[in-house]
């Protein structure tokens, strides 16, 4: 068994010159644009582009009703909040003036008593 050998400089240019070779020839070996193969390949792949394109429209269209949906909803519980509060002030109002009623009665009856 002989021993390993140290590539010189000519066996190292050889081998840099067979894979240029080898890589220009897988290059070669490929099928040009205008090969059915590739042809098909790429239109299943602009199939599937559109499709997801369609799919990715379809959900963001969903996002956005859902959004409208809850901005409806907020919107609903907010007039329903203000509503309730604007019958409080006025049930307050309504419980003040009745009130002030009742302590002018008993003034007026005072007033009265004593003529």
């Amino acid at each position: 068994m002989s021993g390993f050998r140290e590539p010189g400089f000519s066996d190292r240019q050889k081998a840099a010159q067979e894979a240029r070779k080898n890589l220009l020839n897988k290059f070669k070996s490929q099928p040009g644009h205008d090969d059915p193969a590739v042809a098909a390949r790429r239109a299943e792949r602009e199939a599937l582009a559109a499709k997801r394109a369609e799919t990715k429209a379809a959900r963001e269209a969903e996002k956005a009703e859902q959004k409208r949906v809850a901005e409806e909803a907020a919107a609903a519980e907010a007039a329903r909040i203000a509503r309730e509060a604007e019958e409080a002030v006025a049930k307050l109002a309504e419980v003040e003036a009745e009130q002030k009623a009742k302590r002018d009665a008993r003034y007026a009856a005072r007033k009265a008593k004593r003529k």
